[in-house]
């Protein structure tokens, strides 16, 4: 709903001798404050990314563009601030405590100990987390009660991406990587690697999934969420064992594998993270089978919307499959060369994980 003020002014002494004669005549109607507006006016909602910046064609990406529609909706300006480490993340949420903010999204679990540390400084202030259940001392609770965790119980949308994966590979090899090995991070690879053994059990086939061991949760990591050597080494190093998709779960890291792609004569294809990265990156648009999908542009857009109108909750946004917060993009390019019969077994799939037949576990999955 867009909300906005009209002032309605009276100019001249004739219009006002007419309001003064009416006013004689009859009783003037009630006027009715526009409370909803004036919280509106004077809302400031802000946001601070990690160091991926705004421009990752991921996550932060996705957390920017939410919060501006919620604003454009709402009438206000938002203030946004980049960080480039690690070691801007408390500085730059205070500066946005400074400027007098009303809500600050935080964007990472990377930046969950300033804002747990913000938040309780600042009580006045309410906050959201992308990413991060806020829970620093992992005893099942957000730290404070003005923070509210914008999660995604992303194994099941992963699991129908590694289904999808198995069911693509001409050389029965596929390859996960991440960026660090947090929550977030692995539980993309969890639900990927497990689609692929779902695939082999349910087709008789070996299709291997390298870069990640479910049961010892262990795997390929990088050391960081930045594109460079690190990530193009993994991947290349995947690729070297014949696998023929990629899953590089960290933001830009996917970037570096790209470019490990394009310097190989092989045929290989990645599936992307967050975003539909067919759509973030098109000029690499092609390289992409499918993306698995976190709704973090609405599920910001609905809180930012939600405390800009006065009725911010810190009850925990879960995105789920049956909520439609988490899924998979279409194959795009990849349309005319999957198994014909693909599309509806992953259909199949999505119905039998909403319905509980077919059980996707994560010991990273966000309580719901």
């Amino acid at each position: 709903m867009t909300i906005s003020i009209r002032k309605t002014g009276l100019g001249g002494l004739a219009m006002f001798g007419t309001v003064a004669m009416l006013a004689a005549c009859a009783q003037a109607p009630a006027v009715t404050e526009d409370t909803s507006s004036a919280a509106a006016s004077d809302f400031v909602p802000c946001m601070v990314s990690d160091a991926g910046g705004f421009d990752d064609k991921s996550f932060n990406q996705l957390g920017f563009e939410g919060l501006n529609e919620a604003a454009d909706t709402l009438g206000v300006t938002p203030i946004t601030v980049e960080s480039a480490t690690e070691t801007d993340y408390q500085s730059n949420v205070q500066n946005l405590v400074d400027q007098g903010c009303s809500l600050i999204v935080t964007v990472g679990f990377n930046l969950a100990a300033a804002t747990v540390e913000s938040a309780l400084a600042n009580p006045e202030v309410n906050y959201a987390i992308i990413d991060d259940t806020a829970d620093l001392d992992f005893n099942g609770e957000v730290d404070a009660p003005n923070i509210k965790p914008i999660v995604f119980d992303t194994a099941p949308a992963a699991f129908m991406a590694g289904y999808a994966a198995a069911g693509y590979s001409k050389t029965g090899v596929v390859g996960t990587y991440g960026g660090m090995q947090f929550p977030t991070v692995t539980i993309f690879m969890d639900g990927f690697v497990d689609g692929v053994a779902y695939y082999n059990e349910q087709n008789g086939t070996s299709v291997k999934a390298l870069g990640w061991d479910v049961a010892a949760q262990t795997g390929l990591f990088t050391g960081g969420f930045a594109a460079g050597v690190d990530s193009l080494n993994n991947a290349q190093g995947l690729i070297d064992q014949n696998a023929d998709v990629l899953l590089p779960v960290g933001g830009p890291i996917f970037l570096s594998a790209i470019e490990a792609i394009k310097s190989s004569s092989k045929d290989i294809v990645m599936v992307g993270v967050d975003a539909d990265l067919y759509d973030t990156d098109p000029t690499n648009g092609s390289m992409f089978l499918t993306s698995i999908l976190k709704g973090i542009k609405i599920s910001v857009s609905d809180v930012v919307s939600g405390a800009g109108g006065d009725s911010f909750d810190a009850t925990p946004y879960v995105g789920t499959l049956d909520n439609n917060g988490v899924g998979i993009a279409s194959f795009h390019d990849f349309e005319s060369t999957v198994p014909a019969t693909l599309a509806d077994e992953l259909d199949a799939i999505k119905a039998g994980i909403i319905g509980g037949s077919i059980a996707v576990e994560s010991p990273s999955s966000p309580k719901k």
